[in-house]
């Protein structure tokens, strides 16, 4: 999926062919950050540990809110070039010139201006909304790669993922003489350190990459600490885009699944036997599923109405998450961005998802 407002360019390449299959079409966009949550009763578990899950919880609202990344400490890493990767779409590409680097990824943009090398960015996709990113060029239009705006600025390395397209645009970069490294799609918390290792690595800047994994995985620890013991509710991921008649539920490999577990909670859908990243959402589904909690993309929410529109979407009012009114929103192209500050979004899930 490739709107030119999504939430995010692919993210998780299974929710874009889940879309793609299911409607040929969809709509959304980043909304401003942050979390939102339709209940604020206090978190489940002991005093201290509910009081560190809002603690966590609230700093990483405030992170989001802002929008902004942060950056490793120190100097910013000098590229030691040049290197010769292993690419997704089975070429090995040499990169000899670090320079101008274009990613096509919001999550993997958010990676390189992490890495210090953001001042090396020429454009971005529209995915990457980011404060740092956003007054760079958009190269993508709707679903699709410009070749013609990739070109034109003068990339010298264009990091992709294998959901980059179309094709013919990416044939053009690559027959420009750019080297395009083409990266696996990130569709769990695993796929964080992986990632920042190859991107780091194409880049010429291993050490900071090993540095940045080590900081993504004190925070993460950081945020399963604060799961309170015994508590395992059940939370429901609702893709929704209802201009498009776009209505799914997460199931096994969605990416929110990792998510979902990472917080201490358990995957509805998964629970309910779907195995398939995406399934059209119905009224017998969610009957089954039985969420306590609906997690969705703050654009997906905004789509249906917000949560009072949500109410009129057929068998939600049924579950006990609608009863209750349990929604908790989050930032679209942060969710299942899968980058640097999906700490922050465990840091909030785990406060959420266990309140009440």
């Amino acid at each position: 999926m490739r709107p030119s407002e999504r939430p995010l360019r692919r993210g998780v390449v299974v929710l874009a062919l889940a879309v793609a299959l299911l409607t040929g079409a969809c709509g959304g966009g980043g909304p401003t950050g942050g979390a939102a949550s339709a209940d604020t009763a206090p978190g489940g578990g002991s005093d201290q540990a509910a009081a560190s899950a809002s603690e966590r919880a609230a700093a990483a609202e405030k992170r989001l809110a802002a929008n902004t990344l942060v950056p490793l400490e120190g100097e910013a890493p000098e590229p030691k070039l040049p290197v010769t990767v292993d690419s997704s779409d089975g070429r090995r590409v040499t990169v000899r010139d670090a320079s101008r680097i274009l990613p096509l990824n919001g999550g993997v943009a958010e990676i390189v201006f992490t890495l210090g090398l953001g001042d090396r960015v020429v454009g971005r996709d529209v995915t990457a909304t980011f404060e740092e990113a956003r007054k760079l060029p958009p190269v993508t239009k709707a679903h699709d790669v410009s070749a013609e705006s990739v070109l034109s600025l003068r990339p010298t390395v264009v990091l992709a993922d294998t959901d980059t397209g179309p094709s013919e645009a990416i044939d053009q970069i690559r027959d420009a003489g750019i080297p395009v490294v083409v990266l696996d799609p990130a569709t769990e918390l695993a796929d964080v350190s992986t990632r920042t290792t190859r991107i780091a690595g194409a880049l010429g800047v291993p050490a900071a990459g090993k540095a940045l994994n080590a900081r993504i995985a004190k925070e993460l620890k950081a945020a399963r600490a604060a799961v309170p013991e015994g508590s395992r509710p059940k939370v429901a991921f609702l893709y929704m885009r209802g201009s498009a008649a776009v209505y799914l539920m997460g199931g096994e490999g969605s990416g929110a699944d990792s998510l979902i577990a990472a917080a201490g909670a358990v995957d509805a859908g998964v629970e309910a036997g779907l195995d398939k990243p995406f399934t059209p959402l119905t009224s017998e589904a969610l009957a089954e599923a039985r969420p306590e909690v609906i997690l969705m993309m703050s654009k997906g929410l905004e789509s249906v109405g917000g949560v009072e529109g949500l109410m009129d979407v057929p068998g939600i009012p049924e579950t006990p998450a609608g009863a209750d009114r349990r929604i908790v929103a989050l930032e679209d192209g942060v969710l299942l961005g899968f980058g640097p500050r999906t700490p922050l979004v465990i840091d909030i899930l785990v406060d959420r998802v266990h309140q009440g």
